[in-house]
């Protein structure tokens, strides 16, 4: 039976493996939010919006002193389950989770249906109203 290719030219079902366990691997983590102005820092880009979560202090810190905000900021400690889960379908729009930004370990959990939870998914309807 022939099997798919991603475009770099990977086996599409293992590319799809390694997603499934990067997810579950964020799911049971603790990771830290930060808190600004009362919230929960996020950012918008290209009509989604984007939560900051990050997986140690330090890389939150350099995360902080590279936008020129000390380092010194306030944070919650989530496991990505919850942040996934209840926090995520509470925003109300696309909404994805931007991990250890600013870091060579950086990735995205893109608002995409299966990883989120279907309410701020991308989908059809919602990117023709971007």
């Amino acid at each position: 039976m022939p099997t798919e290719e991603s475009e770099d030219g990977g086996n599409l079902d293992e590319v799809q493996e390694q997603v499934r366990a990067m997810l579950g691997e964020f799911r049971r983590s603790l990771v830290l939010v930060p808190i600004r102005d009362g919230g929960i820092l996020a950012g918008d880009q290209g009509g989604l919006r984007w939560i900051y979560a990050f997986t140690d202090t330090d890389t939150l810190t350099a995360f902080a002193r590279g936008r020129g905000e000390g380092g010194e900021w306030e944070f919650r400690r989530v496991y990505g389950a919850r942040l996934l889960d209840e926090t995520l379908a509470e925003v109300g729009v696309p909404c994805g989770i931007a991990v250890d930004v600013g870091s060579e370990g950086a990735f995205l959990l893109p608002p995409a249906k299966g990883i989120v939870p279907d309410e701020v998914a991308v989908t059809e309807e919602s990117e023709g109203a971007a």
